[in-house]
């Protein structure tokens, strides 16, 4: 009798745990439905507040992590949806009202958006095989693959997101960038044409498509492409500097020196790249259109941010002597009718007579002398032409400047011809000149002949 009484006890808790649970699991899903309908309808602090509950009694249900992730979420609180998300991808199952294409989809974004981008591509590689049909996720995982440096992985997910979805603007302008930079500027310019008729607005598109003009040549073209670009404010900077670049190619530097300025006016940071390109090409202009103090400025203010940056030290050493000699400023900064008498100024220092003188390319002054019939220590010299070219440079005159001269001065019949220059002589520009007749006349002599000139 006591044996039975004990068996129908232990079969009495049986069908109760039995009940428990058959209840249980038919009122778990009703609150995850109840769950999933509060975040539809907005309700958050609900949501949150009915998932904390369900967890509390069941810690491992990634429904409820899900909802309570999304709650978040849709209450602008990134951080805390990651967490819960990142449970859910730990429990790893996907079940009942858990959509896995749209978890992945949100993890994903909450990854790349907290700089976890090794954690985001792992997302978006199973997420193209959970739904390969998505143009969308092979292009966000091409655009990782690229920014992690791996173009070749980018450009067959690129590829894909154009084959799924061919009317997709970014994945076509991401195309024509990757073809920019592998030097393909046939097959780049095909897909950001492409770009900018499925979104004309595409300013990145203009910006490249300005890039392969400029370096086509096509000057005007890229002048008008990148003008778009600077509707972006992103790109406003970058796309003036390229604007100016284009001009001063076209030895416009009075328009380039406007781009230019306005770039560096735009500009936040002194350090950044492009303002450092912005004043180098500036302070280019400003010594084209010898206004010489206001290129030392330019290359004055990249010196502090960066030393090394191009052949800088080098300009501010050749201009040093500006600072401390009026002679060498002169000489220097002139205007070009200036320069010239100066010019003539220095030859007739040297006891030789102007024949005649003109301004060549690049502001170089040449003038055709010859002795000074009376100067007493010519009388009895057979008189011969001499080639005097005058240069005003920031850097040291290499071999090629005399080579060039070269033919003329023995087509002139000349004896000599004197090279001039406020700056210095290259080592290869000395050796070409000791057994030719070349006379090199550099900064220190220079500074000596000008003191015996007088304007």
């Amino acid at each position: 009798m006591d044996l039975l009484i004990v068996v129908l006890i232990i079969l009495g808790a049986v069908i109760a745990f039995v009940i428990f649970f058959a209840v249980k699991s038919a009122v778990a899903p009703k609150k995850i439905s109840s769950l999933q309908d509060l975040v539809k309808a907005g309700k958050n602090s609900q949501a949150i507040k009915m998932a904390k509950a369900i967890l509390l009694k069941d810690p491992r249900n990634p429904e409820a992590h899900y909802f309570l992730g999304l709650a978040y979420q849709e209450d602008s609180k990134a951080e805390l949806a990651l967490m819960e998300y990142k449970t859910v991808n730990q429990l790893g199952l996907f079940q009942g009202l858990l959509d896995e294409k749209d978890f992945r989809r949100r993890i994903a974004e909450l990854f790349s958006r907290f700089g976890q981008y090794e954690e985001a591509l792992k997302e978006y590689i199973l997420l193209v095989k959970l739904d390969p049909e998505n143009a969308e996720h092979f292009f966000k995982a091409g655009v990782l693959f690229e920014d992690r440096g791996k173009p070749d992985n980018a450009f067959k997910y690129y590829k894909k997101a154009v084959e799924l979805d061919p009317l997709h603007p970014q994945a076509h302008l991401r195309l024509g960038m990757l073809f920019f930079r592998a030097s393909r500027p046939q097959e780049a310019r095909e897909e950001l044409d492409l770009a900018l008729r499925l979104a004309p607005e595409n300013y990145n598109a203009y910006f490249y498509l300005g890039r392969i003009l400029k370096e086509g040549q096509d000057l005007n073209g890229a002048l008008a492409a990148f003008e778009k670009a600077v509707k972006d404010p992103v790109l406003k900077v970058k796309a003036l500097v390229e604007r100016g670049s284009c001009y001063m190619t076209q030895k416009n530097y009075d328009r380039a020196i406007i781009e230019l300025e306005r770039a560096i006016k735009l500009s936040t940071d002194d350090a950044e790249k492009d303002v450092l390109y912005a004043r180098y090409f500036l302070a280019h202009c400003y010594e084209k259109n010898r206004l010489i103090d206001q290129a030392v400025t330019e290359w004055e203010k990249i010196y502090s941010k960066k030393p090394s940056f191009k052949d800088v030290a080098e300009k501010l050493s050749a201009y040093q002597e500006l600072r401390v000699d009026d002679h060498i400023k002169d000489y220097v900064t002139s205007a070009k009718p200036q320069f010239l008498a100066l010019c003539e100024g220095i030859t007739r220092a040297l006891s030789f007579s102007v024949q005649s003188s003109a301004e060549l390319p690049n502001g170089v002054v040449k003038i055709i002398s010859t002795e000074n019939e009376n100067d007493e220590k010519f009388r009895n010299v057979k008189i011969m032409p001499k080639l005097m070219l005058f240069h005003r440079t920031s850097s040291n005159i290499d071999e090629a400047p005399l080579r060039e001269v070269t033919e003329e001065v023995r087509k002139l019949g000349a004896s000599k011809c004197y090279i001039f220059t406020n700056t210095s002589f290259t080592r290869a520009a000395q050796a070409f000149a000791e057994t030719r007749p070349f006379e090199l006349v550099s900064k220190d002599q220079l500074q000596e002949l000008l003191k015996k000139v007088s304007l």
